[in-house]
This record gives C-alpha cells, sequence and structure tokens, in this order.
C-alpha cells in the first residue's frame, strides 16, 4: 500500500511494480502493432508495384504532371465542398433537433405534427441522397415559384439539409428517449412545464449522448457534399471531373480523396476520442 511521507504521496512497491509491469507490456504492444503494420504496407506496395498493369495504373492514376496541374482547381473547388458542409451542419442540427421534439410531443392535439415528422424521417431516409439532390436541384426550379433560389450550391444545401435531417432527427430522438422517465417526472414536480422540461433537464442530457453519432452523421455528410456535383456546382468533384475528361488521366480524382480524407481524418478521430471517453465516464 501507498502511504502519506509528510505531505508527499508514496508508491508503495508492488504499485510502482504494477506499473513498471503496463508500460512493459504498453511498449511491446505498440512495438509489435508498429512491426506488423510496417509488414503489411510493405507487402501491400510490393503486391502493388509487382503486378504486371502497374506502370499503366501508376500512369493513370499516380501521375505528378496531372497531380500538379489539377490541384489548384480541384482545391478551389474544394473550398465550395467546405462551405456547403458548413453551412448544412447547422441547418441539419436545427432540423433534426425540431423533427424529434415534435416526435416527442404526446398530447393527442399535435397528431398531425407527429404524422407528419414520421413521414418526412420515413421519407426522406428511404429515398436515396442522390436522388433528393436530383429532385431539389431540378424540381424545385421547375416550379417557377417567386423567391425560389436558383443558385445550383443553395438547391445542394437545401436537398442535403432534407436528406440528413432524417437521419439526425432520428438520433436526437434515441437521445430524448434514453433519458429515463424519472426525470421529467422530477422535472414536473417542481412545476416546470413540458416545454421547460425539455429545454432545461432532457435535452441537455439527450445532447450529450448523441454527440458521438452525431458526428460520424457529419462525417458521411462531409463526403456527401460531392454528390451536389451532379446538379453542376464547380466543387472539388466536378473540377476533377473536368480535368479527368479532357486528359484521361484520373489522378485528379486522387488530388480530390485526398483533400476529403484530410478533412474526415480529424473528425473521425475526435469522434472515437469522445466515444471513448463516454465509455470511460460510464465505466465500461
Amino acid at each position: 500500500m501507498g502511504g502519506l511521507s509528510g505531505d508527499t504521496w508514496v508508491k508503495s512497491a508492488r504499485q510502482v511494480e504494477r506499473e513498471k509491469t503496463r508500460r512493459r507490456r504498453a511498449l511491446r504492444s505498440g512495438s509489435v502493432a508498429t512491426a506488423s503494420t510496417v509488414v503489411f504496407l510493405v507487402l501491400l506496395i510490393w503486391l502493388l508495384t509487382a503486378s504486371p498493369g502497374w506502370p499503366r495504373v501508376q500512369e493513370t492514376f499516380f501521375s505528378p504532371e496531372a497531380f500538379v496541374r489539377a490541384l489548384p482547381e480541384v482545391v478551389d473547388g474544394f473550398l465550395l465542398n467546405v462551405k456547403i458542409f458548413l453551412i448544412a451542419e447547422p441547418l441539419v442540427l436545427l432540423v433534426g433537433l425540431l423533427v424529434a421534439v415534435v416526435r416527442s410531443l404526446k398530447s393527442p392535439i399535435f397528431f398531425p405534427l407527429r404524422a407528419l415528422a414520421v413521414a418526412y424521417t420515413d421519407i426522406f431516409r428511404g429515398v436515396p441522397t442522390i436522388l433528393v439532390i436530383y429532385l431539389v436541384g431540378f424540381g424545385l426550379p421547375a416550379l417557377e415559384l417567386q423567391g425560389m433560389p436558383t443558385d445550383l450550391a443553395t438547391l445542394g444545401v437545401i436537398a442535403l439539409t432534407l436528406s440528413y435531417g432524417a437521419y439526425v432527427a432520428e438520433v436526437f430522438r434515441a437521445g430524448i428517449e434514453s433519458v429515463h422517465p424519472s426525470q421529467r417526472t422530477a422535472a414536473r414536480s417542481l412545476g416546470l412545464t413540458h416545454g421547460q422540461s425539455m429545454r432545461h433537464v432532457v435535452l441537455p442530457q439527450a445532447v450529450r449522448r448523441v454527440v458521438p453519432p452525431l458526428l460520424n452523421d457529419f462525417v458521411s455528410l462531409q463526403k456527401d457534399t460531392a454528390l451536389v456535383a451532379t446538379i453542376g456546382p464547380l466543387e472539388a468533384l466536378r473540377q476533377a471531373q473536368i480535368h479527368a475528361s479532357g486528359t484521361f488521366n484520373y489522378t485528379p480524382y486522387l488530388v480530390a480523396a485526398l483533400l476529403f480524407i484530410l478533412l474526415t481524418i480529424p473528425i473521425a478521430r475526435f469522434t472515437d476520442y469522445l466515444a471513448a471517453r463516454t465509455q470511460r465516464r460510464r465505466g465500461q
């Protein structure tokens, strides 16, 4: 056992030995993982470069000249992807939270709103995102309504918001339902209305619980901004298509892929960190 020596905590010999053992195991595990990863990558590279068609693949997909030539335009297009993502993300959160709250209403008077919310989530989760983009991108302008946006990027944001709002609504609803009913009962016993209970008691707990799955959805949203290229905006994928169609070299697609990876990986690692922290707090 450890003990106090003056004002300083002194570790016992058993505790010191236990910590040394943990460090040795961690070092050994890290060394094995590193060595196995290096061996795997070397074998993978060897298999690729030794294949008969590698020279052709290298010329078509890994051309340094084509990479440098396409990089400026693809980066410019990628900035539009980031802009679409940053605009769509808060809108998705707003729509998803609103729909989830409406579905949590129990009073019979709100049945039409609940039915509308259920229909919205069922429809937009069932229709592929690319079809939603087509329907919004080509359908809304065809209505010729006064004030209807015609900017293709704006229409893409609307389509992504409608599609991802349905998924995020279900994530929020799962978080709301995970809050124990006793929390609501206690809030009501303190004199809070249903709306105040949701705002001050239920939603704060629900939102904290669903942050990791929400970030996973936003990783997918960030990638799916490339689907907006199907209706015409000059984002990263569209710029890569233009370069590839002019040279019949597909290295510009590699440029776009690397840009998306550079943005996605930090979000993915942050999601893993939050999930691990949540498990630690629950004692798992």
